[in-house]
């Protein structure tokens, strides 16, 4: 086995994408949520993954909003953009653009569409990619969301891809929600690059020799996960671990995507929040309204001052 060390670790957000009255990229709504979400605490973004909907924009979409993003000055190298697809040359013209951009890494799905694919065709898939891309600036860290993508990434073609790319490959999102994967490739391959794809896991992740956390949930709760990752050793630890773990609970207890942008729209008084694209849809009134009134209850920092309002 080749050691391995990566340079990204923190707090990362994959963040929401904001739609028009069209369902088009609200640019300036999304520049200025990723403005925020780095003022908040976040050491980076995981932008165009799960929950900033990746497969429902085009490649144009994702490459446009890319641009806007660091053309508003937010730097490269806390950029972690989505660039894995069904499609291998569309994967390819992504990841291009992320480099070329100074990107500090990408974030890759398998290609998802075919289910029940060996190793060996999901290893030729990466391989295609890298080859392909030929950049020694691209770093990949692996998307492992078999719940989401029906394609798991078995630790043994983590492990050949490691060592066959230890350059290029070099670190692994996990959101399987099972913190055992996390462990056994920590605990098999130390130094590589793994986070936890949920703030549930953050301590454990950081306590295991991990990286951190890539989570929906920083969206609306980035100051708590910070102030979790840098006091996960102190006495407080555990407090903060659970109070995050808390309300991600509440948050996850439904559909994620529309659950954030619903709990945005409250904070922000603005509707324009609430939009998906279909096949999702928005939380129904009776949802959001139950939402917000858990997060109150939990004390919840952005809603505390607006609770009276809230409950009538």
């Amino acid at each position: 086995m080749i050691a391995h060390s990566t340079s990204l670790k923190g707090v990362f957000c994959p963040a929401v994408t904001p739609f028009d009255d069209q369902l088009n990229p609200d640019i300036a709504l999304f520049i200025e949520h990723c403005h925020q979400l780095l003022e908040e605490g976040c050491h980076g973004l995981a932008v165009f993954g799960t929950t900033g909907e990746a497969n429902s924009l085009s490649v144009d979409e994702r490459m446009l909003l890319l641009n806007a993003l660091v053309e508003s000055g937010i730097d490269g190298s806390v950029i972690v953009p989505g660039t894995g697809c069904a499609a291998l040359t569309d994967s390819v013209r992504l990841t291009q653009h992320a480099v070329e951009l100074g990107c500090r890494g990408v974030l890759m799905l398998p290609p998802f569409y075919y289910k029940d694919v060996s190793n060996d065709g999901l290893f030729q898939a990466f391989a295609q990619i890298i080859e392909r891309v030929g950049d020694q600036r691209l770093k990949i860290y692996l998307y492992h969301i078999p719940p989401v993508s029906g394609v798991p990434l078995d630790l043994p073609l983590v492990g050949r891809l490691a060592d066959t790319y230890p350059d290029c490959v070099v670190g692994l999102k996990d959101s399987s929600g099972e913190w055992l994967y996390t462990e056994k490739l920590l605990r098999t391959r130390p130094g590589f690059g793994a986070f936890s794809g949920s703030e549930i896991f953050l301590r454990n992740n950081l306590l295991a020799g991990g990286c951190g956390t890539i989570t929906a949930s920083a969206n609306v709760n980035a100051p708590a996960i910070r102030s979790a990752y840098d006091s996960f050793q102190d006495e407080k630890g555990e407090v903060l671990q659970a109070d995050i773990t808390r309300r991600r609970k509440i948050i996850q207890a439904h559909p994620m995507i529309p659950a954030l942008k619903s709990i945005l729209a409250t904070v922000a008084k603005d509707d324009n929040w609430r939009r998906v694209r279909p096949p999702l849809l928005p939380l129904s009134s009776t949802d959001s309204n139950n939402l917000i009134k858990s997060l109150v209850m939990d004390g919840y920092p952005p809603l505390t001052k607006m609770a009276i309002t809230i409950e009538q």
